[in-house]
């Protein structure tokens, strides 16, 4: 049995690598879209596993932020066009920006950096707010962007939690943690006997937003009340 964790990119890999050994693995956009599975309730292949719903929920994250910064005309986005799903990712972001009336300015970052000189390039251009997109090389270097993101005082929005809690100012979305202990739970299954053709992907049931209040001191941001009051978690 094969368990992925990288999203789609990883996910469509190890389908091509077999179509007989078991998958588990996490989607990251609509996985019967993909090819992945020929329905969410009945897979009917080799491959199962758990939808992070990251792609679904760029509407509400953008809407969040034009909450915290409602005179933004234009909301910056950081993407990494080397990742697959990349031109997905920005259709559903300017979809989700037309929807709320702004434009978005896109600073493309594949290396630590152009990751600085966005950030510098964001601050030169007094972009008011910034939406930074989810995937495995921005994930990994959450620490990195959170910072630079209090150092500059842009607020910021992220996809995951982890990237509140590494100081980011505030995620919407699912918990990565959960998803991985689903992916444990299905392959559990598998090995019991279950066949991945018949069990359901798993949709997380927990979504939620995180706003950092120590970052939004830091960056001297002033977080309205109505945020905080709807806020899942705020980290002191």
């Amino acid at each position: 049995m094969l368990a992925t964790t990288g999203g789609d990119p990883a996910a469509l890999a190890a389908k091509a690598a077999t179509a007989t050994i078991p998958v588990v693995a996490t989607f990251s956009a609509d996985p019967v879209a993909r090819g992945l599975v020929a329905s969410l309730s009945r897979p009917g292949g080799n491959v199962t596993g758990v939808n992070n719903l990251t792609s679904t929920l760029e509407a509400k994250r953008f809407g969040l932020l034009r909450d915290l910064v409602p005179q933004a005309t234009t909301i910056g986005v950081l993407l990494n066009p080397t990742w697959p799903l990349a031109a997905s990712q920005l259709r559903d972001m300017r979809e989700a920006a037309h929807s709320i009336g702004v434009q978005i300015h896109i600073l493309h970052v594949s290396s630590d950096l152009e990751i600085d000189t966005a950030f510098e390039s964001a601050s030169q251009q007094n972009i008011p707010a910034l939406v930074v997109a989810g995937d495995a090389f921005l994930n990994t270097r959450r620490d990195r962007v959170a910072a630079l993101a209090t150092r500059h005082a842009v607020p910021a929005m992220y996809s995951f939690r982890d990237h509140a809690v590494a100081g980011g100012l505030m995620s919407y979305g699912i918990d990565l943690p959960d998803v991985y202990r689903q992916v444990g739970i299905q392959a559990g299954r598998i090995l019991k006997g279950a066949s991945p053709a018949d069990l359901p992907v798993v949709q997380p049931t927990s979504v939620g937003m995180v706003i950092n209040q120590r970052t939004a001191r830091a960056s001297s941001i002033a977080v309205p009340q109505s945020l905080l009051l709807r806020a899942d978690e705020i980290i002191e």
